[in-house]
């Protein structure tokens, strides 16, 4: 057997007793997560820049390359890209777009916001794959919250605590819904299987592509950390675009206080414990949720490393 295929077996096989509980630290949260997380749980000693793809009609396009891994590894570049909504990509964008030479988009939104926002706007010949997962009414519920422009019906639908409740709601349903399970297992099989470059989104590019995003790199053996730290980088990216949402709705009078949206708008670490907690309580940890949650054996998490670590 040549080193390099020596390697990648070693990398499958460390990847797997990993995450199956070998070292802890490196797949199993030690303590609950709370707001002060990114301090006891300190950034990488060489902490990677996050490849973000700049484009004037969507904010949180990047490259989920370059992070490195527990084995000694490196994600690579250019295979899989997360992101928001495609739907108002200018011409430029389309063409920076077309540069990644993607083979496969996945959309995980569902009807009502493929209604509303629109379709993706890709490249010819390309076409995204719609694969919806349930976002238990979240945009229904915004887009008639803010419509009703009752600001005592919006205060009822989503103050006091609500709108954060709901989004850890939401979390669950990642790992709890069958259905849900089904479009998260099926894109990491077609990443694993390697057409070529794949992209995923949702709308926002941080709930629904988060969660995947965050568990793609734990299954890869990116230590939680940097993980976690991509999933937060969402607030980053889409902070100033968030802010002007806000302050358009308060100017057109939609809204008498749209900091009710925070929470909506944001990535926050208890709503991913929330996910994690319930992957503990339902799958016995990271290893079960891939194995039994997802139903990917250990053939595809090996084509996972062959193709995404070098």
């Amino acid at each position: 057997m040549s080193r390099a295929r020596i390697r990648l077996a070693t990398a499958v096989l460390a990847a797997a007793l990993a995450m199956a509980g070998l070292p802890a630290s490196a797949f199993a949260r030690t303590a609950p997560a709370t707001a002060d997380a990114q301090h006891r749980y300190p950034a990488h000693p060489q902490a990677e820049t996050i490849r973000q793809i700049p484009l004037q009609g969507a904010v949180n396009v990047r490259d989920l390359g370059g992070y490195r891994t527990w084995t000694g590894g490196k994600v690579r570049p250019g295979l899989v890209y997360r992101s928001d909504a495609l739907s108002r990509l200018t011409p430029a964008d389309v063409t920076t777009v077309a540069g990644l030479g993607l083979t496969e988009v996945v959309d995980f939104r569902i009807p009502a916001e493929l209604q509303y926002d629109g379709a993706d706007r890709l490249p010819a010949g390309l076409t995204a794959t719609s694969r919806p997962v349930s976002d238990l009414g979240l945009y229904a519920t915004l887009v008639g919250a803010i419509a009703s422009g009752d600001p005592v019906q919006q205060e009822r639908m989503l103050g006091g605590g609500r709108a954060e409740a709901y989004m850890r709601d939401i979390y669950r349903t990642f790992v709890t819904s069958p259905e849900n399970r089904a479009q998260f297992a099926a894109t990491l099989r077609e990443i694993a299987d390697g057409r070529g470059p794949l992209l995923y989104h949702c709308t926002s590019g941080k709930d629904r592509t988060g969660w995947l995003s965050y568990v793609l790199l734990r299954a890869l053996a990116v230590p939680e950390d940097t993980a976690e730290r991509d999933y937060l980088a969402s607030n980053t990216f889409r902070g100033a675009y968030d802010a002007q949402v806000r302050a358009g709705l308060k100017q057109s009078g939609r809204m008498l206080n749209p900091d009710l949206l925070i929470p909506l708008q944001e990535v926050r670490t208890d709503y991913l414990d929330s996910a994690t907690a319930r992957m503990e309580a339902d799958f016995g940890g990271f290893y079960g949720y891939l194995t039994d949650g997802l139903g990917l054996d250990l053939r595809t998490l090996a084509k996972l490393q062959a193709r995404l670590v070098g």
